[in-house]
C-alpha cells in the first residue's frame, strides 16, 4: 500500500507563529496594537482561505465553562461568516450557545479555542488596552434593557456624543461631535427627542436613541441583544424599522440575537444555533411575479461547519427513529440518508 505524506498545516504554524509575536511582545514590557492584531487576523485568513472577506469569521469556536469541577461546553466547534454590510439575525433556544456568541464578539469574554475575528480583528489575542478600544471603535451594542444603554442624567443628545467624547480626538473636535450626534437623531426621527431625558422618552424612543448611542463613533458593526424583547408589537417594529435604516443608509452591519421569530422574519437571513454549533440558516429573497407583484421567498438550509458535520433538524430525525445511525448513500446528484435498521 502506498503511503502519502500531508502538507503541514499552515493555518496552525500562523498561530504558533502570532503565539510566540505576542509572548515576546509581553516579555518586552510592549503591548500589542490593534493595528497589528487586524493584521495577523488579515494575514491568518489570507493563509486559511476561509472567510479572508468576511467581515465576522468564526472558526471552530469553542467555549468552556467550568464550576465546581463541572464542564460545560457553551459552544462546541461553531462556525459563523458574516459579511459586510447584512443585515442579520441569530437564533436559538435558552442554553443554545447564542448569548456566549454574543459576548465573545461584543469583547465581554474570550473564547476557549478556535479563532474570532471581527473587521480583522483577532479576539483571542487582545491585551486589556487593545480590547477597550475594539469595544469603543469597532463594535456597537444595544441591549434589551435600556438601563444598559442609557445614562438617566443625560439627555438623548449627550448620551449620543457621550462614545464619542469616551474616545477623544478626531477631526472638528466638539463641533463635529455635535454634529454627528444631531444627523444620528436626525435619521432614527428623534430630534425632537434631543434634550429630553430617558425617562421622559416612551419604550421604544429609548431603544432608538440607544441605536443612536451604537452608531456614535461609526463601528463596523452594531450587535443587537433582544433589542424588541421589552416593547409591544408596534413599538417593536419602528425599532426594527430603525435598524433597517442604519443598515440601508449607513452600510452598517446589524446581527440582532433574538427569538422573537417575528424579528427574525424581517432580515434576509436568518442563522439558528443548537448545540453550541451552527444548525441551519433560512435566507429570504425578494420576487416579482408576472404582474409586478412582489412577495418575499424564504429557503431553509441545513449548515455543514468545518469538520463536515451537519445536524439534522428533530422533526426529520424523531418520526424516522433516527437516534445513533444513519446509512449514506451519494448518488450522482444528491446524498440520501437512510435509517440504520440493523
Amino acid at each position: 500500500m502506498a503511503h502519502t505524506t500531508e502538507p503541514a498545516d499552515t493555518t496552525d504554524t500562523a498561530d504558533t507563529a502570532d503565539a510566540t509575536e505576542t509572548a515576546e511582545t509581553a516579555a518586552r514590557g510592549g503591548t500589542v496594537s490593534l493595528a497589528d492584531l487586524e493584521a495577523r487576523a488579515a494575514a491568518r485568513g489570507a493563509a486559511s482561505g476561509y472567510g479572508h472577506d468576511a467581515l465576522i469569521v468564526c472558526d471552530r469556536l469553542v467555549r468552556v465553562y467550568s464550576t465546581d469541577g463541572i464542564e460545560v461546553q457553551a459552544l462546541q466547534g461553531l462556525d459563523l461568516l458574516v459579511e459586510r454590510g447584512e443585515l442579520m439575525a441569530l437564533v436559538g433556544a435558552s442554553g443554545s450557545g447564542k448569548s456566549t456568541l454574543l459576548n465573545i464578539l461584543t469583547g465581554l469574554d474570550v473564547p476557549t479555542a478556535g479563532s474570532a475575528s471581527v473587521a480583522g480583528c483577532d479576539l483571542l489575542n487582545m491585551d486589556a488596552a487593545t480590547r477597550l478600544r475594539y469595544r469603543r471603535e469597532i463594535v456597537g451594542f444595544v441591549w434589551q434593557q435600556t438601563a444598559r444603554n442609557l445614562l438617566p442624567f443625560l439627555t438623548a443628545h449627550q448620551n449620543v456624543m457621550l462614545p464619542m467624547q469616551l474616545r477623544g480626538g478626531g477631526p472638528g473636535g466638539r463641533r463635529a461631535r455635535k454634529s454627528r450626534a444631531d444627523e444620528l437623531l436626525d435619521i432614527l426621527d428623534l430630534a425632537h427627542c434631543r434634550d429630553l431625558r430617558p425617562a421622559q422618552l416612551s419604550g421604544g424612543e429609548q431603544q432608538r436613541t440607544a441605536i443612536a448611542v451604537a452608531l456614535a463613533n461609526g463601528p463596523d458593526v452594531v450587535f443587537a441583544d433582544e433589542p424588541t424583547g421589552e416593547l409591544d408589537s408596534s413599538t417593536a417594529e419602528q425599532v426594527f424599522a430603525a435598524f433597517r435604516r442604519v443598515n440601508d443608509e449607513l452600510g452598517t452591519t446589524v446581527v440582532i440575537v433574538t427569538h422573537d421569530a417575528t424579528v427574525a422574519e424581517e432580515v434576509r437571513r436568518t442563522v439558528a444555533i443548537r448545540d453550541g454549533r451552527t444548525a441551519s440558516e433560512v435566507l429570504r429573497r425578494t420576487e416579482v411575479d408576472e404582474h409586478g407583484r412582489e412577495s418575499v421567498v424564504a429557503q431553509e438550509y441545513a449548515t455543514i461547519d468545518r469538520a463536515g458535520r451537519l445536524q439534522l433538524p428533530r422533526d426529520f430525525t424523531e418520526p424516522l427513529g433516527i437516534k445513533e445511525r444513519v446509512l449514506l448513500e451519494l448518488e450522482e446528484d444528491h446524498i440520501q440518508i437512510h435509517p440504520d435498521r440493523a
